[in-house]
């Protein structure tokens, strides 16, 4: 916008919540990640999701950054984002804020919209900011369901809310634009950064090598990113980063197979993107990896 398998704590101070967090897989909802949390000085830096992001406030402020300008969402509303969207987030108040977050794939709302709305096209959110206190009641009971491990009310929740999403602020995400000059050489660049990930060039050499000048690359690559191509890239890292750890890969080995540093450099980045560090993410993965070899047990969280 992690239970003692994933949850990240701060000191408690008189006057400041306790932060805390737990991002999870739930098996019997595959295709969608989880968030339970409360922030209060937590800052998520520009970055992108895969998925989307349904995140339901239950109390306190959230303020993002999204589409050129700064939105909020409070007690009772959902903040909505759409899949590779440049977003931020932040508190809104010096209380924080406290929410409960679905991260469907495309696939998994597409099907859904395909079964229950009238959206034409690949189905996406309008309005970045809902207030629907209803929708909210049902993400938190859709993330109660999964801790419980309640399969068949995890999977009705969640079509129910996702449904009613789509027809409350739901339409066609916008067409990819005509393929300018700009966006070839922004999509040329990026696939250089995907394939030397570990080892990228600079900003002149990778202009040099695209034939044009570092100013106009960087211009055309925000311009058809959201965000210029440092940014992207570490976004980038995380992701692929996130993609290691689900396969197995310790986090030290994670980080310098993407190109960061160290750990302590991934741990960095990873938790203002994630929301989590690194070690309880996968830890949470793991205890889903655990579960189909074996009988389910009760989340400690």
């Amino acid at each position: 916008m992690a239970g003692a398998t994933g949850r990240r704590e701060d000191r408690p101070s008189r006057d400041r919540p306790v932060e805390r967090a737990r991002h999870w897989r739930y098996e019997e909802l595959p295709g969608v990640d989880l968030l339970q949390a409360r922030y209060v000085r937590k800052t998520f830096v520009r970055h992108t999701h895969e998925h989307f992001v349904i995140a339901a406030i239950a109390d306190g402020v959230e303020v993002f950054h999204h589409h050129g300008s700064d939105v909020s969402a409070g007690a009772g509303t959902l903040a909505l984002v759409n899949p590779d969207t440049p977003h931020t987030g932040r508190a809104g108040v010096p209380e924080g804020w406290r929410y409960g977050a679905l991260y469907p794939s495309p696939e998994v709302v597409a099907a859904i919209a395909a079964e229950t709305s009238t959206v034409r096209g690949t189905p996406g959110f309008v309005s970045p900011v809902l207030d629907d206190p209803y929708t909210v009641r049902l993400v938190h009971q859709v993330l109660r369901a999964a801790d419980e491990g309640n399969a068949l009310a995890a999977d009705t929740l969640l079509r129910v809310a996702v449904t009613r999403l789509l027809r409350l602020n739901g339409g066609p995400l916008p067409q990819r634009r005509t393929r300018t000059a700009g966006a070839r050489i922004a999509a040329h660049a990026r696939a250089v950064l995907e394939e030397r990930m570990a080892e990228p060039p600079t900003l002149e050499r990778l202009a040099t090598d695209l034939g044009t000048s570092p100013f106009a690359l960087l211009r055309a690559f925000r311009d058809t990113y959201g965000m210029p191509p440092h940014t992207w890239l570490t976004d980038a890292r995380v992701r692929r980063a996130r993609l290691l750890l689900d396969a197995g890969t310790a986090p030290a080995e994670a980080a310098v197979a993407v190109g960061f540093t160290d750990q302590p450099h991934l741990n960095r980045h990873f938790a203002r993107i994630v929301g989590v560090p690194p070690g309880a993410y996968q830890r949470e993965r793991k205890n889903v990896q655990d579960l189909r070899r074996g009988p389910p047990v009760p989340s400690e969280a």
